[in-house]
């Protein structure tokens, strides 16, 4: 039990999580935390980000809410030196910021191009090589992409999710090869359809519901918990031997 405690534990690691002042982001923060990590907690909604501080300095962890709009790229670099400022280090960059703007391909805007692929992509390359400035010197660091199964299969209303999602799997590629050297580890997840309280809404929509139950072959939606352990895995020491790879967690979907 031991041994399996040391290779999953997150103990004396500081971890960024970025999207996590509620569903999928505020799991993982708390997650992490659970594992044995300090957390620096990034979103746009300070009065939400503080609630989740208070839920990890309730397990015993240190945890800083740091508002930022990720849009606003001339503001990350001071915002993560912020962090490593705050803890002393940096361990573990999860980049779980992300937005869909689900509309037919003849109806995308410029403007909706631009927010998709900017949060999606753009910021997430720019949180990672601000993170990188002090996990490179350090000679260690494991980075975790929030991907999707759109990232390899075609749908409906997602032609430029699906497109932010591919280039952030060629990304993590990328950074993988750059960065090995360095000892730093970069993947990401590709979850299915996750039910969360944001997303509950779209599956009221029975067409939509059947037919994407139609495309999983575990016949389930996937739930926040299911992400947990592919995070906690990437993010310790059991995966030190893994880098520039997709972990798909989506009951099946892109087995067809």
């Amino acid at each position: 039990m031991n041994f399996l405690n040391d290779l999953f534990s997150l103990k004396g690691k500081v971890a960024i999580v970025t999207g996590s002042s509620k569903g999928i982001g505020r799991e993982i923060a708390i997650a992490v935390a659970k594992a044995g990590a300090d957390v620096a907690l990034v979103a746009r909604n300070e009065k939400e980000l503080n609630s989740v501080v208070l839920e990890i300095k309730e397990l015993g962890q240190q945890a800083l809410a740091v508002p930022v709009d990720l849009l606003e790229t001339s503001r990350i670099e001071n915002e993560i030196k912020k962090i490593n400022d705050y803890f002393g280090h940096i361990d573990i960059l999860i980049n779980n910021a992300g937005a869909n703007v689900p509309k037919p391909a003849t109806e995308v805007s410029v403007d909706d191009w631009d927010r998709v692929l900017d949060i999606n992509l753009k910021s997430t390359f720019f949180v990672t090589q601000a993170v990188s400035k002090y996990m490179l010197p350090s000679k260690k660091g494991k980075v975790i992409n929030m991907s999707s199964q759109m990232a390899f299969v075609g749908f409906y209303k997602r032609a430029a999710y699906s497109s932010s999602k591919g280039g952030l799997n060629q990304l993590t590629k990328a950074l993988a090869i750059e960065w090995a050297d360095h000892n730093i580890n970069v993947n990401s997840i590709a979850p299915t359809f996750i039910k969360t309280p944001m997303t509950e809404p779209m599956f009221q929509d029975k067409e939509f519901l059947g037919e994407v139950m139609a495309r999983i072959p575990l016949g389930r939606l996937g739930e926040t918990k299911d992400l947990i352990g592919a995070v906690i895995y990437l993010a310790s020491p059991a995966s030190d031997l893994v880098t520039g790879h997709t972990l798909v967690v989506d009951g099946g979907w892109t087995v067809w």
